[in-house]
């Protein structure tokens, strides 16, 4: 079962949210080291804010989709296609950050790595608004 936090959409809304504006703000700061040409120091920012997306919002997807969603569909099965499409979005982010692991691996440290972290953001922003829509109010 899954924790209340997860189950009402305001304190959901601001467990995606801390997350997320914490994932901004490193993004910003890793298109300006780079946009500087601090690479040494650019690379480590990267390989932190992988870690951020790992361990913060890879791992509450993770128990969204072993709770809380299969809770919901329980609870109203009308929901099963919103789940389906919040579960891809999640296998988007995973995908993503495989990506990056891969452009880091090979130590390429530039602008595609940047572009890729936003769409991280954008993708997740979509998603938690997506989200929002199908949880509890109260």
């Amino acid at each position: 079962m899954s924790g209340p936090g997860l189950r009402h959409v305001d304190s959901h809304s601001a467990i995606h949210e801390a997350a997320l504006n914490e994932a901004v703000e490193l993004t910003e700061l890793l298109d300006q080291l780079i946009k500087d040409s601090i690479l040494d120091k650019a690379m480590e920012v990267a390989y932190v804010i992988v870690e951020h997306w790992e361990t913060r919002t890879l791992q509450h997807a993770a128990s969204e989709e072993k709770g809380l969603y299969k809770e919901l569909v329980e609870e109203d099965p009308a929901k099963k296609n919103a789940i389906v499409e919040l579960t891809r979005d999640h296998e988007l982010l995973r995908l993503l950050v495989k990506d990056i692991k891969g452009l880091l691996k090979q130590k390429l440290i530039d602008d595609q790595v940047v572009q890729r972290f936003q769409a991280l953001i954008l993708v997740d922003r979509l998603h938690n608004e997506a989200e929002e829509e199908i949880l509890p109010e109260h």
